[in-house]
């Protein structure tokens, strides 16, 4: 192939140059156009065919079913890793070794306490508030207090500012989801891991001891390692472009939460578990709406199956089904809900309309079955996906800064009007 790649326009040509990544993608470096051109630039909507930057964090291959993360498997880093060590992966770019790791699991669990101001805060929404807007607004509100910006150029700046962030989110998530339920804020306790710690802060009950589960701290473990990085989705580019103004890390984060709160990005997995309830309402004929998806000329649409990026099997959905299975077997629920996604899951492995058009079942679809299993409300499931997708968007705020990326500043191609002169109010 040629290193160089030639647009003609109006018969006049342009080289541009052709760059090779190390899992043998392929791109052309337009980032002349403009200049060269005098003017000229490109259309793509949704950015589908732009790489916005050069990352060595996460590779995604969607047509063979790959997700790695530095170079390990998605399988592999699922089945033996704990998440403290993929975020370590993540951030830092090699799993650590066991000192480094009790560092970090120590110096996160030191730092897992939060102003009590915020509690005031939080205090100020009303129980209806979703919680990811509560999640959003409490994220960014840190800044208040740690209000010095992090010197990027500093390695223990910057290891503080990461440690505090992923030590007090989950302290945000829980707190958000027993404000819901009206049961008192609290801590749990810097002796119990990352994960464990987390369902202990959400799920104790005031007026009873705490019993570890280690079936769902171990589903919970996966969950959060699947959901840690997926490359240049809506919420890591829209972290890294509002970092790229050199806002700081905890804006960056909050607006990164927000891009994950719409129902086509991160709150999938509530949607899936929206349409299982309304299945339920009409009858549970799961029969039914699987001729309903079917069927061209319905609106209907079953969530939770295919992927916009994915084009074979969705890797995540292969290790969190067994997680589910897992959970269900040992929590022993019996929930029409669950029956219900379960008779969706197995019509659509064997239905040959969803076969051949590989709309297997995604990992949002497993996902809400795990947390709904777990006892988490609908509109808590996409506060858990932000708490595994945090180290990624860390990590790709972390490179974007180190590598001194310009700010982001997309073009547009204008449709408008052109040119009018303006007439008095009386002559319109």
């Amino acid at each position: 192939m040629s290193d160089k790649a030639t647009l003609e326009v109006n018969g006049k040509k342009y080289d541009f140059p052709i760059l090779r990544g190390t899992e043998k993608e392929v791109a052309i470096d337009i980032s002349s156009l403009r200049a060269d051109t005098e003017g000229l630039i490109t259309l793509d909507s949704g950015y589908k065919n732009t790489g916005s930057c050069e990352s060595a964090i996460t590779f995604l291959d969607g047509e063979k079913g790959i997700l790695r993360y530095r170079g390990y498997s998605i399988e592999e880093l699922a089945e033996k890793a704990k998440f403290l060590e993929v975020a370590y992966l993540l951030i830092f770019g090699d799993l650590p070794n066991q000192e480094q790791f009790d560092r970090f699991h120590d110096d996160i669990m030191e730092n897992a306490i939060v102003d009590d101001d915020v509690k005031k805060i939080l205090d100020a929404f009303p129980k209806t508030a979703h919680p990811m807007g509560v999640l959003s607004s409490l994220t960014s509100a840190l800044t208040a207090f740690n209000p010095s910006s992090v010197n990027v150029d500093s390695e223990e700046d910057m290891y503080k500012s990461i440690v505090r962030i992923i030590a007090k989110l989950p302290v945000l998530v829980a707190w958000t989801m027993r404000k819901k339920q009206g049961y008192p804020l609290e801590y749990g306790s810097k002796k119990s891991g990352y994960v464990e710690n987390t369902i202990k802060m959400m799920f104790r009950k005031p007026n009873e001891d705490y019993e570890k589960n280690q079936v769902l701290i171990d589903a919970l473990n996966k969950l959060l390692i699947l959901h840690a990085d997926h490359e240049q989705n809506c919420s890591t580019s829209t972290v890294r472009i509002v970092g790229s103004s050199h806002a700081g890390l905890f804006a960056s984060l909050s607006a990164g939460i927000s891009a994950l709160w719409g129902p086509l990005h991160g709150g999938a997995n509530q949607a899936v578990i929206e349409m299982l309830e309304a299945i339920q309402e009409d009858g549970g004929d799961t029969k039914k709406y699987m001729a309903k998806a079917k069927d061209k000329n319905d609106p209907f649409r079953l969530m939770g199956f295919g992927h916009r990026v994915y084009k074979n099997f969705d890797p995540r959905a292969r290790i969190i089904k067994k997680a589910a299975d897992e959970v269900l077997a040992d929590l022993g629920i019996e929930d029409p809900i669950l029956d219900i996604a379960k008779g969706l899951e197995e019509e659509a492995l064997k239905d040959e309309y969803f076969v051949k058009r590989k709309l297997y079942p995604n990992v949002d679809f497993y996902s809400g079955i795990i947390y709904r299993a777990m006892g988490l409300p609908t509109d808590m499931f996409t506060v858990m996906f932000t708490m595994g997708r945090l180290p990624g968007w860390i990590a790709q705020w972390r490179e974007m800064r180190l590598k001194k990326e310009p700010i982001g500043r997309p073009r547009q191609l204008y449709i408008g009007e052109t040119l009018r002169a303006y007439q008095h109010i009386n002559k319109r």
